[in-house]
């Protein structure tokens, strides 16, 4: 792992607000201590869930989308830090491994214009080298019988999560995206629009369940591939749901259940469903934060839920006084998503 930063002890007191009478998430959650190995300690730990951060939006820019999600976890770590610690969730269920040093690859991205094709061919070789750390870090976490909690980034990391997490299990996984595109495109370099299709291509997923599609954001050709191995890929869209109103968003997360259930799978909830949430495509019209937040707790409750990535998000294109808003959505989803599959020993 010597390419992550760890979080230290006292990055989280610096960003704790400390109060009399309370007990936050800030002073309960995990952290690698000094001069400890990262591996042993992640083997040791109490902690069943390992927040991991991907500042990145390089996948972003390499499939012509808003930069800005590098932002999301940071903003996060200052609104999960100040949570109160009770009985309904609690801190020390969490370990703050750190985040991925992309450092050197942000730095490069910033000299290519993502406008030209052959510079976004470059960022896609960025994106490559980040997959590989990605897919390492998240074989360690699963491997040492934790589950991952990772913050986007772009949604191009749901291929290093579904590829760690296959490896880490010895078998190909299932996945269900929460989203209104399919990111299931076809294979031109990678992006985070491709992030599922290059999984799937490398038998890494196995069965694939993409919830609240955009019908007007779906292209004919992604259709069509879908519909030729439609009894491994399916999906609903949210027109269906919440406009003509054919199909109940409750049945339909039974549906895909019963899709992904019978193995391991990954929990992909993409900021860019929801309208009026800074994000890389940010909308208008979408899901609920309520919905969504219903929805990981469906999906949560299962044991086989193996890790739960949250992307998209991007704080630095929202309105400054409320940039924080997305940190603290996406601090809400971990701990729902903690609340609903945690089981006391």
């Amino acid at each position: 792992m010597e390419n992550l930063i760890l979080y230290t002890s006292s990055d989280l007191a610096k960003i704790t607000n400390h109060r009399s009478g309370e007990i936050k998430f800030g002073e309960k959650m995990l952290t690698v201590p000094k001069n400890v190995n990262a591996s042993s300690f992640l083997q040791e730990c109490e902690a069943k869930y390992v927040l991991f951060g991907i500042p990145e939006d390089i996948g972003v820019r390499a499939n012509l989308g808003r930069p800005g999600t590098h932002s999301a976890w940071e903003s996060m770590l200052k609104s999960i830090a100040n949570i109160q610690h009770n009985r309904f969730c609690k801190g020390n269920r969490i370990l703050i491994l750190g985040q991925l040093d992309v450092a050197k690859e942000m730095k490069k991205a910033d000299e290519y214009d993502y406008q030209i094709l052959e510079n976004r061919l470059e960022l896609s070789k960025l994106v490559v080298k980040i997959d590989k750390e990605v897919t390492h870090i998240i074989c360690s976490i699963v491997k040492a019988g934790k589950i991952p909690i990772i913050i986007g980034g772009g949604h191009n990391n749901a291929y290093g999560n579904i590829k760690g997490t296959a490896l880490a299990k010895g078998k190909s996984i299932n996945a269900i995206n929460f989203d209104a595109h399919s990111d299931f495109r076809i294979l031109e370099g990678r992006h985070s629009g491709n992030g599922f299709s290059y999984a799937y291509e490398e038998g890494f997923l196995k069965k694939y369940f993409i919830f609240g599609l955009h019908e007007s954001y779906t292209s004919k050709s992604v259709l069509d591939m879908i519909k030729k191995i439609d009894f491994r890929v399916k999906y609903n869209t949210y027109d269906s749901m919440k406009i003509s109103m054919e199909k109940s968003f409750a049945e339909e997360m039974y549906v895909a259940m019963n899709h992904i259930k019978s193995d391991f799978f990954g929990l992909e909830i993409d900021l860019d469903a929801l309208p009026n949430v800074a994000s890389s495509a940010m909308t208008i019209s979408g899901f609920s934060v309520e919905e969504v937040r219903h929805f990981i707790h469906y999906f949560g409750k299962s044991q086989n839920a193996a890790y739960l990535h949250i992307c998209e998000g991007a704080p630095d294109l929202a309105e400054p006084k409320n940039s924080h808003l997305v940190g603290k959505l996406i601090a809400y989803l971990v701990t729902d998503f903690i609340k609903a599959n945690y089981i006391e020993v």
